[in-house]
Formats: structure tokens, sequence, C-alpha cells
């Protein structure tokens, strides 16, 4: 059984014990419960060794419960105080100042058992007469329970990343302020995040809070403390920020960047060692040996530096510790986007607007890739406009050309692949195209080996160079539809044709774990941006994270190669 459900198990009886009112048990629940999360080895090992009553806070009685936790999986204790509060306590939890205590509360004097209960007693003004609350309080208990019902947790990185770094620019712009980052997964790139995670340097903390927790956009003061406050914005988006000491900033990135899981194998790196690690750097007794720098502190424990979007412990701690993490795609790698939609199809922007955006980002080329008509989208481009469009293309090249800009623009398009795998464009017009991107877009309900079928019959069509979003998924939408990977690798590996990591905020698809299994294979990838207007051609950003997290490097990525080299790899004049 993992650590952390049995401290999940601790945790919530020290919540039922508060609301019993039992202090002292309280607190010696949650103390064991922290020394269960955190410890570096499995509760199991030490059960089975005799050693629990040893570990720090852990006494004869609660090492008793944890033992029942582990050998039946539940805590009959536990189970017995739900008994004694029959409300839905985890629902209850979920809004935001409702703990414990007020969930008694609320249950002795109002009969409050679950948050439909709670929201009719705030409606009729029932809690505002409780001793203690008041207007105010039942004000901003009905507007939590609104975030509850609709918060799910997580918001899409493309969502949060943007108002991450405004925060951050906003924050390294106070005068006391000398250095700031985004940690958390946030900085690990995940493609959901559930809050945002600033760490600073000042030399006035208060100060910084003050100005913090005043900030425009900020409608709740959820916390505030010399080192750490919490605020929610309008949005909804919640924010931490903690301040540390220059010497300490590089062991709180280590921190709070790495997942628990890595970090967790960190501390076991350390103790192995004989020291010790927190967020505060690393000690050997009691004296301060590295915490600056990142650097320093993975130094410190005889390891590299691996990079933030691998901090899942999926074994870069292993690499780290033997010289071979990969060198990473970079982020200003990519010479080329090879999936845009223009005003042609279903796009905003005009090609020579994305011309200029990609000259902007530093590309070497860019591809025309507008949906071919087809039965699920009727404003595509037909076989005459492509014809036409063809010709406006080679009219920018000329233009590009004499005025000695270094950009190509390649022209292509994005056709359908059908029920049985093929594609609804004739290929005397396929064969016009510098890049052909192909795409699952109906028939979806079929079964993982007909949609494997389909995708792999469309790879071996000589024309098809990218299948696009190859899982279909919509990451808080729905789940990909399932396809039998290894098949539609190794077609990738035969054919030569390239699997999109797809950059819309709301696809990353392909995502990390199947990139990792793509390039463990020898795929070649491309990632792309899928814009349909100038700014979604920033998410090649996302893209590229995503592609991190799947450990890809240059190698992998096929649009890192400069012009001259990648128009040779397809064949194109």
């Amino acid at each position: 059984m993992k650590n952390r459900t049995v401290a999940e198990i601790l945790n919530k009886t020290a919540d039922l014990l508060e609301m019993d009112g039992t202090n002292f048990r309280t607190k010696a629940y949650r103390r064991a419960a922290h020394t269960v999360e955190f410890l570096p080895e499995d509760i199991k090992s030490v059960k089975d060794e005799g050693k629990l009553e040893e570990l720090p806070g852990i006494g004869k009685n609660i090492a008793k419960k944890i033992e029942e936790i582990i050998d039946t999986g539940g805590l009959e204790y536990y189970e017995d105080l739900k008994a004694m509060f029959p409300v839905d306590f985890e629902e209850l939890m979920s809004v935001e100042g409702v703990g414990p205590k007020k969930i008694k509360l609320f249950y002795d004097t109002l009969g409050v058992r679950n948050l439909k209960d709670l929201e009719d007693a705030a409606r009729r003004h029932k809690i505002r007469r409780l001793k203690g609350m008041g207007p105010k309080t039942e004000l901003l208990i009905l507007k939590n329970i609104q975030f509850a019902r609709t918060d799910t947790g997580r918001k899409l990185l493309g969502q949060i990343l943007p108002l991450g770094k405004s925060l951050k620019e906003k924050i390294n712009g106070l005068d006391t302020v000398f250095k700031v980052e985004i940690a958390g997964s946030i900085r690990r790139r995940k493609e959901t995040v559930g809050d945002i995670d600033l760490l600073v340097v000042a030399d006035d903390s208060m100060d910084v809070m003050d100005k913090f927790t005043e900030m425009r956009g900020v409608e709740e003061i959820i916390s505030k403390g010399p080192l750490k406050s919490t605020v929610r914005l309008e949005d909804g988006f919640e924010v931490d920020l903690r301040v540390f000491r220059e010497e300490s900033f590089g062991s709180a990135l280590v921190y709070f960047t790495g997942s628990k899981e890595t970090n967790v194998e960190l501390r076991k790196i350390a103790i192995s060692k004989g020291l010790k690690l927190n967020e505060y750097g690393v000690y050997r007794d009691e004296t301060m040996i590295a915490g600056k720098t990142e650097e320093e502190v993975f130094r410190a424990l005889g390891m590299d530096c691996p990079e933030p979007e691998l901090r899942e412990n999926q074994g870069e701690v292993e690499a780290a510790l033997t010289g071979k993490l990969p060198d990473l795609v970079d982020y200003h790698g990519i010479k080329g986007d090879l999936h845009l939609h223009t005003n042609w199809s279903d796009g905003n922007s005009k090609i020579d607007e994305m011309v200029l955006k990609s000259v902007g980002m530093g590309y070497e080329y860019m591809a025309v890739t507008d949906h071919f008509r087809s039965i699920w989208i009727d404003n595509g481009v037909d076989e005459k406009d492509l014809k036409k469009q063809l010709l406006e293309l080679k009219a920018i090249n000329r233009e590009l050309e004499d005025t000695g800009v270094d950009m190509c623009v390649f022209s292509g398009v994005e056709v359908d692949i059908d029920d049985k795998g093929n594609l609804n464009l004739d290929r005397e017009v396929l064969e016009e195209m510098d890049i052909v991107v192909a795409a699952l877009h109906s028939g979806l309900r079929q079964d993982k080996n007909e949609l494997t079928d389909r995708i792999v019959n469309a790879m071996y069509n000589e024309y098809v160079d990218i299948i696009a979003h190859p899982t279909g998924r919509k990451i808080l939408e729905k789940t990909g539809y399932k396809l039998e990977f290894e098949r539609i690798v190794q077609a990738s590996l035969d054919t030569n044709t390239f699997l999109e990591v797809n950059s819309d905020p709301d696809r990353l698809d392909l995502n990390d774990v199947m990139i990792r299994e793509a390039i463990a294979q020898g795929c070649k990838l491309v990632i792309n941006s899928n814009s349909h207007s100038l700014e979604e051609m920033d998410h090649m950003e996302l893209g590229v994270a995503t592609a991190r997290q799947g450990w890809a490097e240059s190698k992998d990525i096929t649009n890192t190669l400069p012009l001259k080299t990648f128009k040779k790899m397809l064949n194109l004049n």
C-alpha cells in the first residue's frame, strides 16, 4: 500500500476528530500522517520490520492503526467516527473556508449533511444567525459553494501559463524583489494545473505580501503571512506566493517544482549520503552545504540537474545519477510550423499575416494546410480554391526571395481520413501539395482495430506526410479514441510518415507517454501549432513542452531541421 493512502486515511481521521473537538488526538494523527506521507521508504516495509514506533510522532496506538490500514485497506476507528457524523464530509470540505469545526456547527445547529443543505441554509439566511458567522461569511460561503460545484480543480496549461507569466512580471517589478520564479506543475508544464506557485527573494517580505494581496484582479485573500500568502483571482485561479532567502532559493525551486514522488526519491538519496534535504537547503548535520541554485542542490546529491519537465519520477532520477539525462528539444529550436489554417477555410488570419508572424518567430518555413471541404466542415477549401492558393503561395515565395527574407511557405492541405482509411481528395491534387496532413474527423465510434486500420492505411498513402492529433483527445472534455498505438508507430517507421504533437492547449496530442514510447522505437515526430489565428501560433511553446515531458530531443523532432535539410528529407524542390 502506498504511503499516500495511509496518510490520507490518517488525515481524514484527524478531520473527524477535529469535528469532535479532541484537539490533542487531532494533532497526533496529523503529525503521523505527515511522517508517513513524506517517509522516504515504503511504510509497509517499516511495518514488516516492526519499526513503526521508531518513526517521529508515531506511538503505540497510532502504529496499530497504521498496521490495520496496511493489512485491511481501511480503518475501523475512522468508520466509527464517520458514523457519529452522518454528513458528506468530503463534499462539504471542498468549500473554501469550511473546515471540520464549521461542518460540525452546521450539522449540530442546522442539520446540514451535504452541499445542497449548506446552500439552502445560506440562501435562507440561517448561517448568519449562528455565533461567529454573519452576512459576509454567509455570502462568502454561497460564493465558494459555486466554486466547489463548477471548479474541477484543474485548468488547462494554456489557460494558466500566460497568467502565471504576467503575475511573475508584476511581482518582479516590485522594488524590494530580487528574484521571482514560477514553480509547481506550471514549471513542469503539466497539461492541467491546479494553481499558480510563485517563489520570491525579497528584502522586505511583508511589503511584497501587502502589494501581492492588493494587486488588481485579487478577489479574495485566503491567507496572508510574512512568508506565504494565498489569494483567489477574479477568474477563480488561486495563487500562492512564498518568500525565501537567496541562499535557499535553489532548494525551494527543487522542492516546489518536483512532483511529490520525485521529491521523495531525492530525500532518499540525501539520506543515503548522510544528508538532509528540504525546501531550505541540503544539510550535513546542522551545516547547510547547498541551496542557492538548483544545480548546486543536485550536485550536492551527486546528480546532474534534470529539466523541470522531467521531474515526475519517471526515470529521471536514475538518469541524473548516471549522467544519462536527455538533451531535450529547445523551446527556440523549432524551425517551422507545418499545420496552419488561414481565412481560406476556418482560420481568422490571412496567409501574408501568418508569414510575417512566422518570420517574427524565427522560423525558416511554414505550411498553409487549410481544411479540405468534407461532411464535417462545410467552410473548407475545394479543388479550385487550392489551385488559386497555389498561385498566391508562389507569388508570396517570390516576394520573400526578392526582399531577401529567409522564409519558405509550403503549400499544403489537411484532409479527412474516411471510414476505410482513404483520403477525401484526388491524388492529382495531392501530388501538387508540398505537405499533406491527414486526420480522423468522423466515424469515431468504430473500435480500436478499425480506427487503427484507417490511420495506418492513410500512412501508406504516398502523399501523406503527417498524421495530425493522432488520438483525437480533448484534455478536459474527452479521452482520445483507443488505438493500437504500436501498429501506428510501426507504420510511421515503415512509411516515414510523421506523427504530430499538436500544440492546441485543448489537445496536446500526442501526450507525453505516447511521445516517449514513439521515440523509443525511433519514430520521428513533428510539433505543430494547428493555429487558426495569429495568437494561436504562440501555442507552439505548449507542444514543445509536451515533447520535452516525453523526453524528446531535437533529433526526434523533424521540424527542428533547417530548411535545406528539411526539404531534402521530404524531397521538396
